[in-house]
């Protein structure tokens, strides 16, 4: 089972300075634990702070001699800057597509991992047209909602759809899922599992 680890300083207490630094924390184990994906996805961060924090998880990942890759959410020019391995989409159309992010990393590295978002079968069929390296889909189960009624799930049966549609690119389910409903995700045909509290802590 493939597992792909999203960063989320929100869930530490503190000061922002003592958030970064117990997400790094939390990073550096993740990168020990052999982690397939750390997605950074602190998107509110100014570009200097998260190219720190990106360089710094680059840096993690080459001490622990794991295979983790770097993925920078929506952020191609920082991937390339601090030597992330790739970058994470979302399927909004005014995101970068995964053609263009390839062609900017292509003046300046190997060729970037791109994961991307999807919440529908058209999504999810339209990433695999674009060659994708794996696609999270979601919510599988219903996923609460600081200060908000929670967000349905879509079910087993639409993860298996999109693991059929997406087919032959790996499908990670995201969204609700635990330790308890990981083996019903791969059981529908999952690659793996994608979270950020499944694996906070």
């Amino acid at each position: 089972m493939l597992r792909y680890a999203i960063t989320s300083r929100a869930l530490f207490p503190g000061s922002d300075r003592q958030q970064q630094a117990a997400l790094l924390e939390e990073t550096a184990r993740w990168a020990a634990d052999g982690i397939d994906y750390i997605q950074l996805r602190e998107k509110d961060l100014a570009a200097a702070v998260l190219a720190e924090l990106s360089r710094t998880i680059v840096q993690q990942i080459a001490i622990s001699g794991g295979a983790a890759r770097l993925l920078v959410s929506s952020r191609a020019d920082i991937a390339i800057a601090t030597g992330a391995h790739g970058v994470h989409l979302t399927a909004s159309p005014g995101e970068l597509t995964p053609a263009q992010v390839r062609l900017l990393f292509a003046a300046h590295r190997p060729a970037p991992v791109v994961t991307v978002s999807c919440h529908t079968a058209a999504e999810v069929v339209r990433a695999r047209e674009f060659g994708v390296a794996a696609i999270l889909f979601a919510p599988v189960f219903e996923k609460p909602l600081r200060g908000q009624p929670s967000l349905p799930g879509q079910g087993l049966d639409r993860l298996r759809e999109a693991c059929l549609a997406a087919a032959p690119i790996p499908v990670f389910a995201l969204g609700g899922v635990t330790p308890d409903n990981a083996a019903d995700c791969v059981h529908a045909g999952a690659a793996g599992i994608a979270g950020i509290r499944l694996f906070h802590g």
